[in-house]
């Protein structure tokens, strides 16, 4: 990874390449970086690709989060979410209520949510889970809160697209119920990929680097969209982006 960005601001920079350049993207409460690759998308396609943030009241365009957001993807209304989970498995099952046999659980986590609701109704789900390890990516989940895949006969326009982790980004082929592994971050590589992941998955013949990030879309990120993110996360907006909420007067 180089030093003239962080982290962060690299898988900002990659869930960004992933987001088509129209239609609309929401994204859930606590996560600033799929936020910021959003608004940032919507900055590079002149507003073309359209951006709710259900958390706080910047760039919300709802008054109710939870029934509009699901009232929108019922509708096909949103074409982009993001989920992860505390266990996600080679079919792309999501498990957000913990870990153990259910319902004597060894650790409880907040529960699911919409989570499956979204699953099946928005057409490009990205999986973001920063920590790869195979603590995560399991072979098989304990508990499934949203199924990655359904049976031919279930009528169902959404599921995963893409997942994108610290190491890698990988596709998703929903008729093969299977991941590929479509490119490897600078730093890290394939059999690295391979030791942390608990499931198994396709690799071509020659797996490409992930781009690094593009100097001008930084400058862009951490001016224009540092001010944007700043309005939902301030925090965030200073320590990642250097973006400096000013002071009231």
């Amino acid at each position: 990874m180089s030093d003239a960005y962080s982290s962060e601001e690299f898988l900002i920079s990659v869930i960004t390449g992933l987001l088509p350049e129209r239609g609309n993207g929401a994204i859930g409460a606590a996560s600033p970086i799929p936020g910021a690759a959003a608004l940032l998308q919507r900055e590079l396609t002149g507003g073309a690709f359209r951006v709710s943030l259900i958390h706080g009241i910047t760039n919300n365009p709802f008054t109710d989060g939870g029934r509009e957001l699901f009232d929108a993807a019922g509708q096909g209304r949103i074409d982009v979410f993001f989920l992860g989970g505390v266990q996600i498995d080679g079919q792309a099952n999501l498990n957000l209520v913990g870990t153990g046999e259910y319902p004597a659980l060894d650790r409880r986590f907040p529960g699911s949510f919409g989570s499956a609701y979204m699953y099946f109704t928005v057409p490009r789900v990205i999986l973001f889970r920063p920590e790869h390890s195979r603590r995560v990516f399991v072979d098989k989940v304990d508990f499934i809160s949203a199924p990655g895949v359904s049976p031919p006969d279930v009528d169902r326009p959404g599921g995963p697209h893409a997942l994108v982790t610290e190491l890698c980004v990988m596709g998703f082929d929903r008729e093969r119920a299977r991941f590929r592994l479509d490119s490897v971050h600078p730093g890290h590589s394939v059999e690295e990929v391979r030791d942390n992941t608990g499931f198994d998955f396709d690799v071509p013949d020659s797996v490409p680097t992930t781009p690094e990030p593009d100097p001008a879309q930084l400058e862009i990120l951490r001016t224009k969209i540092g001010r944007e993110v700043a309005g939902t996360y301030p925090d965030f907006a200073e320590r990642v982006l250097g973006y400096q909420v000013p002071a009231s007067a």
